[in-house]
């Protein structure tokens, strides 16, 4: 007869180089940072709702030959803070770094067309 003897083999930890720290950081930091970005980004958007949009009273100007954004404003509201008046114009248009072109048809806020 003959006599088996198991073997055990010796109980190894884990060790994990700097490198494959590194490695499991970034697998567990990526799924995270990308929730929050979607997070952030989808956050943003506006709920819609089945209300209809609240109405703004605004006068319209055509911009001519040499206006600006600010000739604009202080011919409008001559008693205003001109900042504040380019400001209610571009975010009411929606201008694109307050642009405009000769031409255009822009909106006055009533609160400063009312102010000639």
């Amino acid at each position: 007869m003959s006599a088996y003897t198991a073997t055990i083999a010796p109980e190894t930890r884990l060790r994990l180089t700097v490198r494959g720290r590194r490695v499991l950081a970034f697998l567990v930091a990526a799924p995270i940072a990308v929730l929050l970005t979607y997070g952030l980004i989808s956050g943003g958007a506006a709920l819609a709702s089945r209300d209809n949009g609240a109405t703004v009273p605004f006068s319209v100007v055509t911009v001519s030959y040499g206006d600006t954004l600010w000739s604009i404003a202080q011919e409008v509201a001559p008693t205003s803070d001109p900042r504040d008046v380019v400001d209610a114009i571009a975010r009411l248009n929606a201008l694109p770094g307050g642009l405009i072109e000769i031409g255009q048809t822009i909106a006055i806020p009533a609160e400063y067309s009312t102010a000639q």
